[in-house]
C-alpha cells in the first residue's frame, strides 16, 4: 500500500496516475456536447448505492472507468456555454494548473512551518486585491471558503467593534435581496431573532437609500446600535448593485460598519469597462470577494478584506503547539491569527497562476464580455413579446419569464415557467436558473460563460417557450 503514498519514490506513478485522469476529463470536455445529460436522482442513486466501498479495484484504469458511469458521464458541465443557471464559471487553465500543485504539495495555510512561501504570496494577493478596492495601506485579509464565510468572518468583526454585550441590542441591515448568509451569519453569531432589518429595493433591485436612513434613524430612536449595513456589489437573483457611496455616508452619519458582499460583483474589480459601477466600494470597513465567480477560478477561492488590519484580532486565538504569541514578536508570519478556519488549502495559488499567465486585464476582459453579453440578452428578452424581463443587468444575470398571450392567470403562467425549467433540464440541451418576484415564479439566465454567444441565448428561449408552450396546451387539454 505504500506504493500509493506521493513521495520520492513514487513519482512516476503519480505521474502516469495523474496524467491518465487528465487525460480522461479531457477527452470527456472534448466530447460533452450540452451541460447535462439529464439524469434523475432514481437512475443515479442505485449506481453508487452497488458500489462496495470495502472492495477497492486497486487499479487506476478501472477507478476511472468506474468514475466514468457515476460521475463524469452525468456531471453538469459549466464549460457548455448552454450552461446558464448559478454562479458557475468556467474555469481558466492556469487555476487548473495551479489546483493540481496545490493538492500535490498539500500544504495548510495556518502557520509559517507548514506553507512557507504559499504564506507570502496569500498575503501579495490579499494586498493586491485590498489595493485594487482601494482600501488603504492598514488593510489586510485572509482566504476563505467561500462568500458565506466571507460574510460571517466580516460580521463578526463587526460584533466585536460594537464593544458591546447586550447582544440583543444589534441590528444588521441588509436588502429584501440580500444573500441568505445575512440571516444565517445573524443566528451564528447570536444575535435576537429581529437583529436583521430588511430594506426595501427600488425597481432595479438596489438597495433604498431613504428607506435605509429611516430605519437607520428608528434604531437609533429606539437606543439599539446599528453593527452594520451590508451592502451587495451584485446580488445573487439579479446581479443588482447598491448605491455604495451613499450607503458609506450613511453608515459614517450612524457610525455603522459597512461590509459590501461583492462575492458576485468583485469580477469589476478588474473589469476594462465597467469598474466604475462599484465606486464607492473603496470606503468599506470589509468586502467579500469570490474568484471563483467572477475571476474563472475554480472552487473554492474566495477572501474577506478589511479597511483595518487590527480588526482582525478578534477572530485570532493562541495555542502553544500551532502559534504562540511569542511569534507575533518573533514577526513570524501565521495566516491562521486572522482566519476562522486552522487547516486550509493553498487556494491562492489559483489566482496567483492565473494571474501570473494571464494578467488582471486578461480576467477583467472575460468579464466584460460576459456583462456585454446580458446587455444583449436583455434586447432580445425586451424585444420578445412572449417574455417579461424584470432588470436591465448591471452585471451578468438576467431575470425574466414566459408570458403566453392567451392566459391570464398568474398561477397558470407560473406552472408553465415551472414546468418549462424542469424540461429543460431533464433533456440536458440547457441549464437554468429559478426564482421568484414578487411572489412569481421567474426564470434566470447567470451568463458567466465568454464562450456563449446571443445565438445560444435566442435558442434556449425558444427551448423554454416550446415546453411552455406544450405544457399549457396539455392543460389546455385536461381542463376539457
Amino acid at each position: 500500500m505504500r506504493s500509493h503514498l506521493l513521495n520520492d519514490t513514487t513519482t512516476e506513478h503519480y505521474r502516469r496516475s495523474v496524467t491518465e485522469g487528465v487525460e480522461r476529463v479531457a477527452a470527456k470536455l472534448a466530447a460533452t456536447d450540452r451541460p447535462f445529460t439529464g439524469v434523475t436522482a432514481d437512475d443515479l442513486a442505485p449506481r453508487i448505492d452497488a458500489i462496495d466501498l470495502d472492495r477497492p479495484l486497486g487499479d487506476t484504469t478501472a477507478v476511472l472507468d468506474e468514475l466514468e458511469d457515476v460521475y463524469l458521464r452525468d456531471a453538469v458541465y459549466f464549460h457548455h456555454p448552454r450552461y446558464l443557471a448559478h454562479l458557475n464559471c468556467p474555469v481558466v487553465i492556469p487555476a487548473v494548473l495551479g489546483e493540481a500543485v496545490l493538492s500535490a504539495v498539500n500544504s495548510s495555510l495556518d502557520t509559517w512551518d507548514q506553507s512557507a512561501g504559499g504564506t507570502l504570496i496569500e498575503r501579495k494577493l490579499v494586498d493586491w486585491t485590498a489595493a485594487r478596492i482601494g482600501l488603504g495601506p492598514a488593510a489586510d485579509g485572509v482566504f476563505t471558503s467561500g462568500g458565506t464565510q466571507s460574510n460571517l468572518q466580516a460580521l463578526l468583526l463587526a460584533r466585536e467593534e460594537t464593544k458591546t454585550q447586550d447582544l440583543g441590542k444589534l441590528r444588521v441591515f441588509a436588502s429584501e435581496v440580500s444573500h441568505f448568509s445575512v440571516q444565517k451569519s445573524a443566528k451564528l453569531l447570536g444575535l435576537g431573532p429581529d437583529a436583521v432589518v430588511v430594506v426595501p429595493v427600488d425597481h432595479d433591485k438596489r438597495m433604498q437609500t431613504v428607506a435605509l436612513a429611516h430605519e437607520l434613524e428608528r434604531c437609533a430612536e429606539a437606543g439599539l446600535i446599528p453593527m452594520a449595513v451590508v451592502a451587495t456589489a451584485g446580488t445573487t437573483d439579479f446581479g443588482s448593485i447598491d448605491p455604495l457611496p451613499e450607503i458609506a455616508g450613511l453608515c459614517e452619519q450612524y457610525g455603522a460598519w459597512i461590509h459590501v458582499d461583492a462575492a458576485y460583483g468583485c469580477g469589476l474589480l478588474a473589469s476594462l469597462k465597467y469598474r466604475h459601477r462599484i465606486d464607492g466600494i473603496e470606503r468599506a470597513d470589509s468586502v467579500t470577494v469570490d474568484y471563483h465567480k467572477s475571476f474563472f477560478q475554480p472552487v473554492s477561492s474566495s477572501a474577506v478584506l478589511v479597511r483595518d488590519a487590527a480588526t482582525l484580532r478578534h477572530a485570532t486565538y493562541h495555542a502553544e503547539y500551532l502559534n504562540p504569541r511569542r511569534m507575533v514578536t518573533e514577526r513570524i508570519p501565521n495566516q491562521v491569527d486572522k482566519s476562522l478556519q486552522t487547516t486550509r488549502r493553498f487556494d491562492a495559488l489559483k489566482l496567483w497562476m492565473t494571474l501570473r499567465v494571464m494578467g488582471a486585464d486578461g480576467i477583467g476582459a472575460l468579464f466584460d464580455e460576459v456583462c456585454d453579453l446580458a446587455a444583449e440578452g436583455w434586447k432580445l428578452l425586451a424585444a420578445d413579446p412572449r417574455f417579461d424581463v424584470v432588470v436591465e443587468p448591471s452585471l451578468s444575470t438576467l431575470v425574466f419569464r414566459y408570458v403566453p398571450a392567451a392566459v391570464t392567470d398568474p398561477a397558470e403562467i407560473d406552472r408553465a415557467n415551472l414546468y418549462a425549467r424542469k424540461a429543460l433540464f431533464a433533456s440536458g440541451d440547457a441549464v437554468v436558473a429559478g426564482t421568484k418576484v414578487s411572489g412569481r415564479h421567474y426564470l434566470k439566465f447567470t451568463l458567466l460563460n465568454p464562450e456563449t454567444t446571443t445565438a445560444d441565448i435566442t435558442a434556449v428561449l425558444d427551448l423554454i417557450a416550446g415546453h411552455a408552450e406544450q405544457y399549457l396546451g396539455e392543460s389546455l387539454d385536461r381542463a376539457c
